[in-house]
């Protein structure tokens, strides 16, 4: 099997930690064992994929500490986007090059930045969705709704399949509230989590019927790729490409022509998305104090707020409750953890301030 890990995005919503410069799989969170997210994540694969056959795709400002991060993996496996494409184009250069080195493969696509609790749930859901993707079917790790979630894809299971998978009806991309709330009482609904396996030639078959002008381009990338035109190539071609996920480009179509399928499966998945989803993962104190950061952090009478001191002040709270507080050299961030969810807009305002130095 060969494993595919996406390492795209900054992570704007866990801002002023997570920057341009140094993105949210970078980070070293203190959940989800040793390492940032990233090491963690190719980590887990230990079992399922070997390093030689594992591939991560980034962009060029983080191939270099990427590299650094993965020591274990081939120089060639780390695929360098010039430009941010999206998910669509970028699993689907590491599935060509797959497709090329090995026509018979078998791949899986995992997030650079989710924490899976248990790794044995999670090999044997992945095992599960490898031997139903040998069939030529479109497999995605299906998790079981716990809330109305509006930016999570969600699928609707339809016939059962043989080892526990079943047969996708709908593929449904980050639905508004009322339709997520129908959804989660219909009962038939998973989250999508981002986990696809599926052989690389039947992914490609669909990229093509799909999106055909995003399959010639990849096969031309590829064409030369290992021999001294690959940078020109790239770098001519990539721009180009569509610019689209892969769940609406590939994903719902495929669905629709009854061809994907998911294996259900509880692996205590968390999406660290924001920091109020931080404050849950992390222990707490007796208040609900979370303290991150080597700096000094001293609270009274708070509760259920995370503190990241991380500037080398003391950082002092009073009297408060249900808060975000980051302190980084250069920001402080404020919010209620309710509005965690909505930090992504403090970082448009600053872009659109002229002040992109700062995230």
């Amino acid at each position: 099997m060969y494993a595919v890990i996406p390492a795209g995005g900054s992570g704007t919503r866990l801002w002023p930690l997570s920057r341009a410069s140094r993105p949210k799989f970078l980070l070293e969170l203190g959940v989800g064992g040793a390492g940032c997210l990233i090491q963690q994540t190719r980590a887990r694969l230990d079992g399922l994929a070997c390093p030689e056959n594992t591939l991560v795709v980034t962009g060029a400002a983080h191939a270099a500490e990427v590299a650094r991060a993965l020591p274990e993996l081939p120089a060639a496996n780390i695929l360098v986007e010039p430009a941010p494409r999206d998910s669509a184009p970028a699993i689907g250069l590491a599935a060509t090059l797959i497709h090329r080195r090995d026509p018979e493969a078998v791949m899986g696509s995992f997030a650079a930045d989710h924490l899976i609790a248990d790794v044995e749930a999670f090999h044997t859901a992945v095992r599960t969705a490898a031997a139903v993707a040998a069939d030529g079917l479109l497999v995605t790790v299906g998790l079981t709704p716990t809330g109305p979630e509006t930016g999570f894809g969600y699928l609707r299971r339809g016939e059962p399949l043989e080892g526990g998978a079943y047969r996708v009806e709908e593929f449904t991309e980050k639905p508004p509230l009322e339709v997520a709330r129908r959804y989660l009482e219909d009962g038939r609904y998973l989250w999508n989590a981002g986990m696809f396996v599926w052989r690389p030639d039947s992914f490609l078959a669909e990229v093509r019927r799909q999106v055909p002008e995003l399959y010639d381009g990849l096969q031309r990338i590829a064409d030369d790729w290992d021999n001294p035109r690959q940078e020109d190539t790239l770098g001519k071609i990539w721009p180009t490409l569509p610019k689209v996920p892969v769940d609406t480009a590939v994903m719902e179509g495929a669905a629709e022509r009854n061809l994907v399928a998911t294996v259900p499966a509880d692996v205590g998945w968390t999406d660290v998305g924001d920091f109020d989803t931080l404050a849950d993962v992390l222990p707490a104190d007796s208040d609900g104090v979370v303290r991150l950061g080597a700096g000094t952090v001293v609270a009274q009478d708070t509760t259920d707020t995370l503190v990241y001191g991380g500037s080398g002040r003391i950082v002092a709270t009073l009297g408060v409750d249900d808060l975000v507080v980051v302190d980084t050299d250069d920001a402080v961030l404020v919010c209620r953890r309710d509005r965690a969810q909505d930090i992504k807009a403090l970082v448009d305002k600053l872009k659109s301030g002229g002040r992109s130095d700062l995230v």
